[in-house]
């Protein structure tokens, strides 16, 4: 006879707990994600038995003994993940799990939208919303053989990003550009696309579009937005380029998709190298994308990038900072001490969120 079953919430900030269910992940293969907010967890004889978390509107780090399947616990957590992520008013769900947790995730309303088989499903609370943002894009198309696109965070818009955007536009009948919709970085969102939009704003075959969760999003590609140690080697990029692939780029008609060096981030250099095959590769019936890869614009020799700009604006070098971001970029950090203050308060390297150099 079993004794009772007893579900609990347990916060970041409950750090006992959370060394639990750290070393309870580990035994079932999964790292704890920093990303989470805020876990319930499944307890019996004062031991966790399944667990699972909320990071904004996803559902991830969920492990359950597999002596317990069959009981109807996994069913009876997946349901106090989603009720807890509808009280944080959050209608539009994801799950991020191992795939073996599909069915369980299916009963609860949710449906697979790629995978990296037998280890990854990403799945969310509808059978439709992709499809409809594809219809949406689709009337954005344009005509031509060469139709390019550009995928970037621009934290902050650099002389580098503009140098890319210029170079790709010239090669292409027409370019779409989309601005990571996250807003985790040191820049605002909306900021980064106001900027992004007046720094191209002088290139006539060019749409700026708005971000989406659908792309380089914590849904999609969750380890771009999280630095911890090895996690490239867990870093499943296939996902996000499936999604690409299959419902974005042949709503648009992408045939090109262009992407700067990448001597900084190892994750960023990682999907670019991904890129190159998930693109292509004949495993995928849609049409195939070819990856341009763009030498960075350098100033003094050294690759431009936007974590060397936010290392000088730390350091208050506002006449290096000159030499590496547009006019549009420059007057945003002059005009916005808030900005300044807030580069001087972290380090070179982002506490928990990484941005990459997109």
């Amino acid at each position: 006879m079993y004794n009772s079953t007893i579900f609990s919430r347990v916060k970041r900030s409950e750090y006992k707990k959370i060394a639990e269910i750290t070393k309870f992940l580990r035994k079932n293969d999964l790292n704890i994600d920093t990303s989470v907010e805020e876990f319930i967890t499944v307890m019996r004889d004062s031991q966790i038995i399944a667990c699972g978390g909320i990071a904004d509107n996803i559902i991830k780090c969920i492990a359950i003994n597999e002596e317990l399947r069959g009981e109807g616990i996994a069913l009876s957590l997946a349901t106090e993940l989603v009720n807890l992520a509808y009280e944080r008013h959050h209608s539009h769900l994801f799950i991020y799990t191992k795939t073996q947790n599909e069915v369980l995730f299916r009963q609860c309303g949710f449906f697979p939208i790629a995978s990296v088989p037998g280890i990854v499903v990403l799945m969310e609370n509808s059978n439709c919303r992709l499809h409809r943002y594809s219809q949406q894009l689709a009337t954005s198309r344009q005509p031509g053989e060469k139709i390019g696109c550009i995928i970037m965070n621009a934290n902050p818009f650099t002389l580098g990003h503009q140098y890319l955007v210029q170079q790709a536009a010239a090669q292409c009948d027409w370019l779409h550009l989309f601005l990571v919709k996250e807003n985790t970085s040191t820049f605002p969102y909306v900021d980064r696309l106001r900027l992004v939009t007046e720094g191209t704003a002088n290139i006539p075959n060019l749409t700026v579009h708005p971000g989406s969760e659908y792309m380089i999003s914590r849904a999609t590609f969750p380890c771009y937005f999280i630095k911890e140690q090895g996690i490239v080697d867990n870093c499943y990029t296939e996902i996000d380029l499936k999604i690409f692939r299959q419902y974005l780029a042949s709503a648009l008609g992408v045939t090109h998709r262009f992407v700067g060096t990448e001597p900084f981030c190892e994750v960023t250099s990682k999907y670019n190298a991904d890129m190159r095959y998930w693109l292509n590769t004949p495993e995928l019936t849609f049409p195939p994308i070819e990856l341009v890869e763009i030498e960075r614009l350098q100033h003094e020799g050294t690759a431009i990038s936007a974590s060397w700009v936010r290392r000088l604006l730390a350091k208050k070098q506002m006449d290096v900072i000159a030499n590496l971001v547009p006019d549009c970029t420059y007057n945003y950090l002059i005009n916005n001490p808030n900005i300044r203050q807030k580069s001087a308060g972290t380090s070179s390297e982002e506490s928990v969120i990484t941005v990459g150099e997109l």
